[in-house]
Protein backbone atom coordinates (compact mmCIF):
# COMPACT_ATOMS: atom_id res chain seq x y z
CA UNK A 1 0.00 0.00 0.00
CA UNK A 2 1.60 3.26 -1.11
CA UNK A 3 0.55 6.89 -1.01
CA UNK A 4 -1.18 6.51 2.36
CA UNK A 5 -2.63 9.71 3.78
CA UNK A 6 -4.20 9.06 7.18
CA UNK A 7 -6.23 11.65 9.11
CA UNK A 8 -7.89 11.25 12.52
CA UNK A 9 -10.92 13.15 13.82
CA UNK A 10 -12.48 12.87 17.27
CA UNK A 11 -12.15 13.85 20.91
CA UNK A 12 -9.57 13.18 23.66
CA UNK A 13 -9.46 9.49 22.73
CA UNK A 14 -8.01 10.32 19.30
CA UNK A 15 -6.10 13.41 20.41
CA UNK A 16 -4.14 11.17 22.77
CA UNK A 17 -4.98 12.54 26.23
CA UNK A 18 -3.48 10.33 28.92
CA UNK A 19 -0.39 9.49 26.89
CA UNK A 20 1.65 12.54 27.82
CA UNK A 21 5.28 12.83 26.73
CA UNK A 22 8.01 14.29 28.99
CA UNK A 23 7.75 17.67 27.23
CA UNK A 24 4.00 17.86 28.00
CA UNK A 25 2.76 17.06 24.50
CA UNK A 26 0.16 14.31 24.11
CA UNK A 27 0.88 11.40 21.80
CA UNK A 28 -1.87 8.75 21.75
CA UNK A 29 -2.89 5.78 19.66
CA UNK A 30 -3.26 7.70 16.37
CA UNK A 31 0.32 9.04 16.54
CA UNK A 32 1.58 5.59 17.53
CA UNK A 33 -0.40 3.85 14.79
CA UNK A 34 0.79 6.32 12.13
CA UNK A 35 4.41 5.58 12.95
CA UNK A 36 3.70 1.86 13.24
CA UNK A 37 1.94 1.94 9.87
CA UNK A 38 4.99 3.48 8.22
CA UNK A 39 7.27 0.96 9.92
CA UNK A 40 5.14 -2.04 8.95
CA UNK A 41 4.53 -0.90 5.37
CA UNK A 42 8.15 0.07 4.83
CA UNK A 43 7.41 3.45 3.29
CA UNK A 44 6.49 6.97 4.52
CA UNK A 45 2.89 7.90 5.17
CA UNK A 46 1.26 11.29 5.59
CA UNK A 47 -0.57 11.87 8.87
CA UNK A 48 -2.88 14.58 10.24
CA UNK A 49 -4.96 14.78 13.42
CA UNK A 50 -7.87 17.17 14.04
CA UNK A 51 -9.11 15.60 17.30
CA UNK A 52 -9.72 17.90 20.27
CA UNK A 53 -10.51 16.83 23.82
CA UNK A 54 -13.95 17.43 25.28
CA UNK A 55 -15.81 17.46 21.97
CA UNK A 56 -19.28 15.94 21.63
CA UNK A 57 -20.01 13.69 18.67
CA UNK A 58 -21.89 16.13 16.44
CA UNK A 59 -19.47 19.05 16.96
CA UNK A 60 -16.64 16.67 15.96
CA UNK A 61 -18.42 16.01 12.66
CA UNK A 62 -19.49 19.61 12.11
CA UNK A 63 -16.09 21.14 12.91
CA UNK A 64 -13.51 18.53 11.93
CA UNK A 65 -14.84 16.32 9.14
CA UNK A 66 -14.78 18.73 6.21
CA UNK A 67 -11.35 20.23 7.00
CA UNK A 68 -10.01 16.69 7.31
CA UNK A 69 -11.52 15.62 3.97
CA UNK A 70 -10.21 18.79 2.32
CA UNK A 71 -6.69 17.41 2.81
CA UNK A 72 -7.49 14.57 0.41
CA UNK A 73 -6.86 11.58 2.71
CA UNK A 74 -6.90 7.94 1.68
CA UNK A 75 -7.98 6.88 5.19
CA UNK A 76 -9.96 8.68 7.90
CA UNK A 77 -10.47 7.42 11.43
CA UNK A 78 -13.46 8.42 13.53
CA UNK A 79 -14.52 7.84 17.10
CA UNK A 80 -16.97 9.93 19.11
CA UNK A 81 -19.71 9.76 21.71
CA UNK A 82 -17.68 9.21 24.86
CA UNK A 83 -18.37 12.71 26.15
CA UNK A 84 -22.03 12.50 25.13
CA UNK A 85 -22.50 9.39 27.25
CA UNK A 86 -21.47 11.31 30.37
CA UNK A 87 -24.28 13.86 29.91
CA UNK A 88 -27.63 13.40 31.73
CA UNK A 89 -29.70 12.92 28.56
CA UNK A 90 -27.79 11.01 25.92
CA UNK A 91 -29.68 10.21 22.71
CA UNK A 92 -27.85 7.08 21.57
CA UNK A 93 -29.41 6.90 18.10
CA UNK A 94 -28.65 10.57 17.46
CA UNK A 95 -25.03 10.01 18.49
CA UNK A 96 -24.78 6.95 16.25
CA UNK A 97 -26.07 9.00 13.33
CA UNK A 98 -22.72 10.81 13.30
CA UNK A 99 -21.10 7.58 12.14
CA UNK A 100 -23.56 7.39 9.24
CA UNK A 101 -22.71 10.97 8.27
CA UNK A 102 -18.98 10.29 8.37
CA UNK A 103 -19.35 7.11 6.32
CA UNK A 104 -21.49 8.87 3.71
CA UNK A 105 -18.97 11.66 3.27
CA UNK A 106 -16.08 9.20 3.10
CA UNK A 107 -17.96 7.30 0.38
CA UNK A 108 -18.52 10.53 -1.56
CA UNK A 109 -14.82 11.41 -1.36
CA UNK A 110 -13.49 7.88 -1.97
CA UNK A 111 -11.92 7.63 1.49
CA UNK A 112 -11.58 4.42 3.52
CA UNK A 113 -13.17 4.79 6.96
CA UNK A 114 -11.37 3.39 9.98
CA UNK A 115 -14.13 2.95 12.55
CA UNK A 116 -13.14 2.80 16.20
CA UNK A 117 -15.15 2.21 19.33
CA UNK A 118 -13.69 3.69 22.48
CA UNK A 119 -12.21 1.71 25.35
CA UNK A 120 -14.57 0.90 28.23
CA UNK A 121 -13.80 2.79 31.48
CA UNK A 122 -17.05 1.88 33.24
CA UNK A 123 -15.62 -0.60 35.74
CA UNK A 124 -13.70 2.12 37.54
CA UNK A 125 -15.98 5.15 37.22
CA UNK A 126 -18.75 6.54 39.43
CA UNK A 127 -22.08 5.55 37.83
CA UNK A 128 -20.16 2.92 35.88
CA UNK A 129 -23.23 0.76 35.29
CA UNK A 130 -24.93 3.64 33.44
CA UNK A 131 -21.85 4.17 31.25
CA UNK A 132 -21.71 0.43 30.55
CA UNK A 133 -25.34 0.37 29.38
CA UNK A 134 -24.95 3.43 27.21
CA UNK A 135 -21.69 2.18 25.72
CA UNK A 136 -23.21 -1.19 24.91
CA UNK A 137 -26.18 0.53 23.26
CA UNK A 138 -23.97 2.92 21.26
CA UNK A 139 -21.72 0.10 20.06
CA UNK A 140 -24.73 -1.89 18.88
CA UNK A 141 -26.28 1.15 17.16
CA UNK A 142 -23.06 1.95 15.29
CA UNK A 143 -22.51 -1.64 14.18
CA UNK A 144 -26.05 -1.76 12.78
CA UNK A 145 -25.16 1.19 10.58
CA UNK A 146 -22.12 -0.55 9.04
CA UNK A 147 -23.41 -4.13 9.09
CA UNK A 148 -23.41 -4.40 5.28
CA UNK A 149 -20.07 -2.62 4.80
CA UNK A 150 -17.13 -5.06 4.91
CA UNK A 151 -14.95 -2.33 3.40
CA UNK A 152 -15.09 -0.32 6.62
CA UNK A 153 -11.99 -1.01 8.71
CA UNK A 154 -13.15 -1.94 12.22
CA UNK A 155 -11.01 -1.43 15.33
CA UNK A 156 -13.48 -2.21 18.11
CA UNK A 157 -12.15 -1.53 21.60
CA UNK A 158 -15.32 -1.41 23.71
CA UNK A 159 -15.64 -5.24 23.92
CA UNK A 160 -11.97 -5.65 24.95
CA UNK A 161 -12.17 -6.75 28.60
CA UNK A 162 -8.40 -6.65 29.03
CA UNK A 163 -8.33 -3.00 27.93
CA UNK A 164 -10.96 -2.22 30.59
CA UNK A 165 -8.63 -3.18 33.46
CA UNK A 166 -6.79 -0.59 35.53
CA UNK A 167 -3.33 -1.13 34.03
CA UNK A 168 -4.44 0.65 30.85
CA UNK A 169 -5.92 3.80 32.42
CA UNK A 170 -4.69 7.17 33.65
CA UNK A 171 -5.22 8.47 37.16
CA UNK A 172 -8.47 10.14 36.12
CA UNK A 173 -9.88 6.67 35.17
CA UNK A 174 -11.49 8.25 32.11
CA UNK A 175 -8.56 8.45 29.69
CA UNK A 176 -6.23 5.64 28.69
CA UNK A 177 -2.57 5.81 29.68
CA UNK A 178 0.32 4.94 27.34
CA UNK A 179 -0.40 1.21 27.79
CA UNK A 180 -3.97 1.69 26.62
CA UNK A 181 -3.05 3.88 23.66
CA UNK A 182 -0.48 1.32 22.51
CA UNK A 183 -3.06 -1.49 22.72
CA UNK A 184 -5.54 0.52 20.63
CA UNK A 185 -2.79 1.31 18.09
CA UNK A 186 -2.02 -2.41 17.89
CA UNK A 187 -5.69 -3.14 17.15
CA UNK A 188 -5.77 -0.49 14.40
CA UNK A 189 -2.66 -1.89 12.71
CA UNK A 190 -4.05 -5.42 12.97
CA UNK A 191 -7.32 -4.28 11.38
CA UNK A 192 -5.30 -2.77 8.52
CA UNK A 193 -3.59 -6.12 7.93
CA UNK A 194 -0.27 -5.50 9.68
CA UNK A 195 1.32 -7.23 12.65
CA UNK A 196 2.05 -4.70 15.42
CA UNK A 197 4.95 -5.12 17.86
CA UNK A 198 3.94 -7.75 20.41
CA UNK A 199 4.71 -5.48 23.36
CA UNK A 200 1.99 -3.03 22.28
CA UNK A 201 -0.65 -5.52 23.36
CA UNK A 202 0.53 -5.86 26.97
CA UNK A 203 1.05 -3.19 29.65
CA UNK A 204 4.27 -2.12 31.27
CA UNK A 205 4.29 -2.06 35.06
CA UNK A 206 2.49 0.94 36.50
CA UNK A 207 1.77 2.16 40.02
CA UNK A 208 -1.69 2.87 41.40
CA UNK A 209 -3.27 6.27 40.81
CA UNK A 210 -5.22 8.47 43.19
CA UNK A 211 -8.00 6.85 45.20
CA UNK A 212 -10.76 7.77 47.64
CA UNK A 213 -11.38 11.47 48.22
CA UNK A 214 -8.14 12.41 46.46
CA UNK A 215 -9.58 11.05 43.22
CA UNK A 216 -12.75 13.13 43.62
CA UNK A 217 -10.78 16.29 44.43
CA UNK A 218 -8.32 15.94 41.58
CA UNK A 219 -10.56 14.63 38.82
CA UNK A 220 -14.30 14.46 39.54
CA UNK A 221 -14.53 17.95 41.04
CA UNK A 222 -12.96 19.76 38.07
CA UNK A 223 -15.12 17.76 35.65
CA UNK A 224 -18.28 18.77 37.55
CA UNK A 225 -17.21 22.43 37.58
CA UNK A 226 -16.87 22.36 33.79
CA UNK A 227 -20.38 20.92 33.49
CA UNK A 228 -21.82 23.62 35.79
CA UNK A 229 -20.02 26.44 33.98
CA UNK A 230 -20.69 24.88 30.55
CA UNK A 231 -17.03 24.93 29.64
CA UNK A 232 -14.93 22.24 28.04
CA UNK A 233 -11.38 20.97 28.47
CA UNK A 234 -11.03 21.62 24.75
CA UNK A 235 -12.01 25.30 24.84
CA UNK A 236 -9.37 27.36 23.07
CA UNK A 237 -7.50 24.35 21.75
CA UNK A 238 -6.69 23.75 18.12
CA UNK A 239 -5.82 20.59 16.20
CA UNK A 240 -2.30 19.36 16.87
CA UNK A 241 -1.66 18.29 13.25
CA UNK A 242 -4.07 20.21 10.96
CA UNK A 243 -1.78 19.70 7.95
CA UNK A 244 0.16 16.68 6.78
CA UNK A 245 3.21 15.55 8.70
CA UNK A 246 5.33 12.73 7.31
CA UNK A 247 6.04 9.56 9.25
CA UNK A 248 8.98 7.61 7.85
CA UNK A 249 9.99 4.01 8.69
CA UNK A 250 12.35 3.74 11.64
Amino acid sequence: MSGVRFVAIGDSFSEGVGDELPDGRVRGWADIAAQGWADAAGHPIQYANFAIRGKLAWPIVEEQLEPALALGPTHLSFNGGGNDMLRPRADIEHIADTFSRVLRRCDEEGVTLILLSGANPSGQLPMGSLIQRRGDALSAAVLRRVADRPDVVRALNWPDRELSTGAYWSDDRLHMNSNGHHRVAARVLHALGYEPPAEWWSPAERGAGSAGMAYYRQHVGPWMRRRITRTSSGDGRTAKYPTWVERTPQ
